[in-house]
C-alpha cells in the first residue's frame, strides 16, 4: 500500500465499517473462520506483515512446496485465531505445524535476516507495484503471455471468464445458495 500510495481501510472511517460488515458477511455466506483480529490496528500497521513475508519468501526459495501451507496457517493465525504471525515463537508454531523439523525450522528463520531475502521481496514487491498493485489480494493471470491484473478476492468469476472456465465458488457445497 506504501508503494502506492494507498491508504488503508482503516484510515477511510467510512470504507473501514464498511469492511468489518463485509467481513462478517463473507463469513456468512461463504462459511470461511474469518474474524478481524481485536485489535487490527496494532497487527497491521504496528506489527505488520514484514517478517512473515521475509520468512514467505525464504519458505519460497528453500521450502517451496511448504509455501501454500505456510500462507495458509499465517492467514488462520492472523484472520481466524487473533495469534501473532511476527514473533520468532509465532514463526517455530507455523512451520511445526506444516511439518518442517525444528532443524529446517530454524534454518528458515535465519535465513529471513539475510540480505537475499530481503532484497528478492523488494523485488517481489516492486514487480506487484509495476504491475498497478495497490492492495492485497493482488492476482496475476498469465494467458497467452500477458498478464492479467485482478484486485480483490472478489473477482475470482472474471478471472473465471478470463480462462474460459466456470466459476465453482471457493465451497462447491454452497453453490447451490447462489
Amino acid at each position: 500500500m506504501a508503494g502506492s500510495g494507498n491508504r488503508p481501510p482503516a484510515m477511510v472511517p467510512a470504507k473501514g465499517v464498511y469492511m468489518m460488515k463485509d467481513i462478517q458477511r463473507l463469513r456468512e455466506f461463504y462459511g470461511i473462520p474469518i474474524t478481524p483480529p481485536s485489535d487490527p490496528a496494532n497487527v497491521m500497521f504496528t506489527k505488520g506483515s514484514l517478517p512473515t513475508m521475509r520468512l514467505l519468501t525464504a519458505a519460497c526459495k528453500y521450502h517451496p512446496e511448504k509455501l501454500e501451507e505456510l500462507s495458509r496457517e499465517f492467514w488462520m493465525r492472523a484472520w481466524s485465531r487473533d495469534e501473532d504471525i511476527v514473533e520468532p515463537q509465532s514463526f517455530q508454531e507455523v512451520c511445526t505445524k506444516v511439518g518442517l523439523s525444528a532443524d529446517d525450522t530454524q534454518a528458515l528463520i535465519s535465513k529471513t535476516k539475510d540480505q537475499e531475502i530481503k532484497d528478492t521481496l523488494k523485488e517481489t514487491t516492486q514487480k506487484a507495484l509495476d504491475l498497478g498493485a495497490f492492495g492485497a489480494p493482488l492476482i496475476v493471470a498469465h494467458v497467452n503471455g500477458e498478464p492479467h491484473t485482478f484486485f480483490g478476492s472478489d473477482r475470482f468469476l472474471l478471472l473465471a471468464h478470463l480462462l474460459g472456465v466456470e466459476w465453482q465458488g471457493p465451497l462447491r457445497s454452497q453453490n447451490s445458495k447462489l
